[in-house]
């Protein structure tokens, strides 16, 4: 057993060395007086000033940010109440056929998404702008809330749901009071997930966004096609520790309500 947890040690600090090591150089170079990531020359902070001044890429920055706020919100909401929805769902026929059609958009390739959003917004005449970009963020973020949060209702004492009843509690309150505090670790992880995808991806967007408006995947791909740029180095180190600030307060978010949940759970309906 002690054998199988070094292993298990040792594979796990590969992975992360892997993982990590490869962010850690490029934020190593962001701070070189250099122009590029052959030699780390001086230290300097030109680069982030350069960034800082840079007005269409902060003007990116902060339209990404906005877009990934709004199609993770509108996707966690539609998400959760789909999760519950097939999760009230008696026939498992229906249900699996239901899971099966949430989970297309997870498997299929992200290019034949996004060429099928194209297909798709072309033929209704929409334009190709924030619009199209958030519909499509929300779209393939929505089996991700789906599936985070269904293990939760799965889990979901329903003696709970029937001690509320017997007490009073009308449909409202049971949904409120009972069902969403139990589901809230689930529906919080489908929304820091459904953000995060927003973020990072670049597939999907390349096809449905316009000349009106980019994101900044979209916006480095198309930089580093004219050369790497030390600038994009401090620029996707502010976008690291910024997702790294976000995991940091799920993890208290996520920690308090744990904590509150026994308490909550007991005497919820008042």
């Amino acid at each position: 057993m002690k054998k199988k947890h070094f292993f298990a040690k040792i594979y796990l600090t590969f992975v992360l060395i892997m993982l990590y090591v490869p962010i850690f150089y490029l934020i190593y170079f962001s701070f070189s007086s250099g122009k590029n990531m052959n030699k780390f020359e001086h230290f300097t902070l030109a680069h982030y000033q350069t960034l800082f001044l840079d007005n269409r890429l902060l003007t990116i920055f902060l339209e990404t940010i906005l877009l990934a706020i709004l199609s993770s919100l509108v996707a966690t909401i539609i998400g959760t109440f789909g999760a519950i929805a097939i999760s009230n769902l008696n026939k498992k026929g229906h249900k699996n056929t239901l899971l099966a059609f949430n989970n297309v958009l997870m498997v299929s390739p992200d290019v034949i998404i996004g060429a099928s959003f194209l297909i798709f917004f072309t033929a209704l005449g929409m334009g190709l702008n924030f619009g199209s970009v958030l519909l499509s963020h929300i779209a393939f973020s929505i089996p991700i809330v789906v599936l985070m949060v269904l293990p939760r209702l799965k889990d979901l004492d329903l003696a709970l749901i029937d001690a509320a009843r017997d007490l009073g509690a009308n449909n409202f309150q049971v949904f409120t009071n009972v069902i969403i505090p139990a589901i809230m670790p689930g529906v919080f992880a489908g929304m820091f997930m459904a953000l995060t995808y927003s973020l990072d991806d670049f597939a999907v967007t390349f096809f449905v966004t316009g000349n009106g408006f980019s994101t900044l995947s979209v916006e480095i791909y198309s930089r580093a096609r004219q050369g790497i740029d030390l600038e994009i180095n401090a620029l996707s180190t502010v976008m690291f520790l910024f997702v790294l600030i976000l995991v940091l307060i799920y993890y208290l978010m996520t920690t308090k309500k744990g904590k509150r949940g026994k308490r909550m759970l007991g005497g919820v309906v008042k």
